[in-house]
């Protein structure tokens, strides 16, 4: 148990690396590739740019934060909830829960969208109170 307490301090990197990772991994053929994204998502081809932007620059905020400015965790944490919810609206929810490839939703349920506004959202609510606390008590 010790052993797992010594590596508290930087377990807040592991959510906070992997939504960078999403939203890079996510937002960048929308802005490198911005009219062919646009036209297979159906979407306007500046919706798409700001999309790919606001995806690029949450998980820059999210990666920033970490080292500093609580602001941008928090700041962060809610443009990635804004970008899932739409997400959610626009495209999940018609296939209802599960992400799996199973029956006729293929694959395209919300379950992991709505992990990604529970993860984002407590971004946003404690911001850098989580690394904070657990460095307190090390």
């Amino acid at each position: 148990m010790d052993q797992l307490n010594k590596l508290s301090g930087i377990a807040h990197w592991l959510p906070r690396l992997s939504l960078a990772a999403i939203f890079i991994y996510h937002g960048f053929p929308k802005v490198a590739m911005t009219g062919d994204v646009a036209a297979m998502m159906g979407m306007p081809f500046i919706m798409v740019l700001m999309l790919g932007l606001a995806e690029i620059g949450g998980a820059l905020l999210m990666l920033w934060g970490g080292f500093g400015p609580d602001w941008a965790t928090r700041l962060s944490g809610l443009i990635f909830t804004g970008i899932m919810v739409g997400a959610i609206v626009m495209v999940h929810a018609q296939y209802g829960w599960n992400s799996i490839n199973m029956g006729n939703n293929g694959g395209r349920g919300m379950e992991f969208q709505v992990l990604i506004i529970a993860v984002s959202l407590l971004y946003a609510f404690k911001g850098n109170a989580i690394q904070q606390k657990v460095e307190a008590t090390t």
